[in-house]
């Protein structure tokens, strides 16, 4: 079983969100503060009714309610137009099995006959009196009164659901949501009790009771309690004794600490933490259908993520995954072709890239996928040399360096920027390619053809086969006594200099990108970075 669709609306950012999801793997990535997180947690609710562990109905506050529908409708009643109140709604399409029958219907906003489970936050009828009086004067209103506000869940056979009636199970995993031990051990015991079968789960309830009970025993204890009710009648005339707490609210669940090599987890490292939680819960959550992980590369060195992703890969069975990443590595290590970018509801699936360039980015070494993918802005260079060029040459025109900008600046093998250009195309980035001629602007211009009518991909470089590369084309633009002035050399001509500057690539951009001596920067490079 598996999530096919996600609708959101006005839940946190996400004013509006209609996501397919693949039915394995699923990899979310985008900018921070683009909704990442709030998909998930919304996926999360509706299959659950809970809101950091805790049932919805008592988390409700104004601030759940996307910020922009809110203002309109303020707004709106200031400008006395009567609009409907805004309202949350999230439903998640199930792929149809027999033993999601029950939740069969259309009672959703696609009007789709097909299983699901949706979970609203709305105007609660029986108090609309209460409401209109509230909204009279709407220069008061500031927020939501979500006291006149009900929560329904529902299935899409327009019947209400509580948690156990649903037979499709999640487990999340969101690290970020730790904020102290206690509620860093209690995170790592909820999921261990996925993993625990009732009659371990009544061993470990019963062993703790039977822990407090001997406590009184102690010879010490009992010396102190006898102490204690000598108080009796200066303090209260009641009994006064220490003992353990055996409410139900002191659970073994909150008394248990897991421990690592016997130290409790709480106080091993955060990245072991992060990585045994993601572990545990693929291990622990073995009834559940779907497994929401947030971030899972926080904390870890490259190679205990390298470990963790494979780990993530090897046990995630046929369990449907949906990760959230900021890590290339992670992007391009469970494959490029299960991505989303996700920005405030919209969604771009990458599996439309061509085969050849999906098994490119599997294999590409440096990691850059995601950058393209993350960038407002970016210029691809040829190698190490330009980059430093293009880095110095934004600055001096700017005054600022690319990055700070919103410009990344991207150093590709050229052979690999058609397969870059296939991903801006797709995502309709705007990018700019720096390259050499190499003494042939035809083959060039064949090359890219297929981006000459794309506004946003703009491929730069000069037409003068004389100076095919990037050393005499500085050359050209600056004459050789600059040249020498700035790299600290005497060579008598060009073609000495030259050959220098070919055997010490890296050696001549850093003394370019570091000199305070002004020169000029070539045309091709000047019209990618204005």
């Amino acid at each position: 079983m598996h999530i096919e669709r996600v609708v959101v609306q006005n839940y946190r950012c996400l004013r509006s969100a209609d996501v397919a999801l693949n039915a394995s793997l699923n990899i979310l990535v985008g900018d921070n503060e683009c909704g990442k997180s709030t998909l998930l947690e919304a996926i999360h609710l509706a299959l659950t009714g809970q809101l950091g562990g805790r049932p919805i109905a008592t988390e409700v506050h104004p601030y759940l309610f996307n910020a922009e529908a809110v203002t309109e409708f303020i707004e709106a009643y200031r400008n006395k137009q009567r609009v409907p109140p805004p309202a949350i709604l999230i439903e998640i399409y199930l792929a149809y099995e027999p033993q999601l029958s029950a939740l069969k219907g259309t009672n959703n906003s696609r009007r789709e006959d097909t299983s699901g489970v949706k979970i609203g936050i709305e105007l609660n009828q029986d108090f609309s009196e209460e409401f209109e009086a509230y909204v009279a004067d709407p220069k008061a209103m500031r927020t939501l009164p979500i006291e006149y506000y009900i929560v329904r869940w529902r299935h899409f056979g327009d019947t209400d659901v509580i948690a156990r009636t649903i037979p499709f199970k999640s487990s999340f995993v969101d690290a970020s949501t730790i904020r102290n031990n206690t509620s860093a051990n209690r995170y790592v015991i909820d999921i261990l009790k996925e993993g625990l079968s009732a009659r371990d789960q009544v061993d470990l309830a019963l062993s703790y009771r039977m822990m407090k009970d001997r406590f009184l025993s102690e010879e010490r204890v009992a010396k102190i309690n006898a102490e204690l009710a000598k108080m009796t009648g200066r303090i209260t005339d009641k009994t006064l004794t220490v003992s353990l707490d055996t409410s139900a609210r002191a659970s073994w669940e909150v008394g248990v600490t897991p421990h690592l090599d016997d130290i409790p987890i709480t106080l091993v490292g955060k990245g072991e933490q992060n990585s045994v939680k993601v572990k545990l819960a693929l291990e622990s959550s073995g009834e559940s259908h779907l497994v929401l992980i947030e971030e899972a590369e926080n904390h870890l060195s490259f190679s205990r993520l390298n470990e963790l992703i494979g780990h993530i890969s090897a046990n995630r069975n046929d369990r449907q995954l949906i990760i959230t990443t900021h890590s290339s590595f992670v992007l391009n290590k469970l494959g490029l072709e299960a991505v989303l970018l996700f920005n405030r509801g919209l969604s771009i699936t990458l599996r439309d890239l061509s085969p050849e360039t999906q098994g490119y980015f599997l294999k590409l070494p440096g990691y850059d996928t995601l950058r393209l993918i993350l960038a407002r802005r970016a210029i691809l260079v040829e190698g190490p040399s330009d980059e430093l060029i293009v880095q110095r040459a934004f600055q001096m025109l700017h005054g600022r360096l690319p990055l700070e900008a919103g410009v990344d600046v991207i150093s590709v093998n050229s052979l690999a920027f058609k397969r870059f250009l296939e991903i801006a195309d797709l995502l309709d980035r705007e990018v700019d390619v720096v390259t050499d001629n190499d003494g042939d602007v035809i083959r060039l211009e064949q090359k890219y053809a297929d981006y000459v009518a794309n506004p946003r991909v703009r491929v730069r470089f000069d037409r003068d086969i004389n100076y095919p590369t990037l050393e005499p084309q500085l050359l050209k633009a600056n004459g050789r006594m600059v040249v020498n002035a700035i790299l600290g050399t005497a060579y008598p001509d060009d073609n000495s200099l030259l050959e220098y500057m070919k055997a010490n690539k890296t050696e001549w951009a850093l003394r370019f990108f570091e000199t305070r001596i002004r020169w000029d920067v070539p045309g091709y490079i000047r019209d990618a970075i204005a």
